[in-house]
């Protein structure tokens, strides 16, 4: 596991901290699991463009 520094303004910074004592976790939890959202994402994009550039060649042929 890795450490990261993140710069936030103070005012963002108090609103993460109250939403996640909000939802019952931590900070970092909360960042956690946004970062596993994104990704989840951005892998999804990443299958459905090879996945279209496969059918793309597959219509052309």
């Amino acid at each position: 596991m890795s450490a990261l520094t993140l710069r936030l303004p103070d005012a963002k910074h108090a609103r993460l901290r109250a939403l996640a004592q909000s939802r019952g976790t931590s900070v970092n939890r909360l960042l956690d699991e946004v970062t596993t959202l994104l990704l989840a994402e951005f892998d999804a994009e990443t299958r459905f463009g090879l996945r279209a550039g496969r059918g793309a060649s597959k219509a052309e042929a």
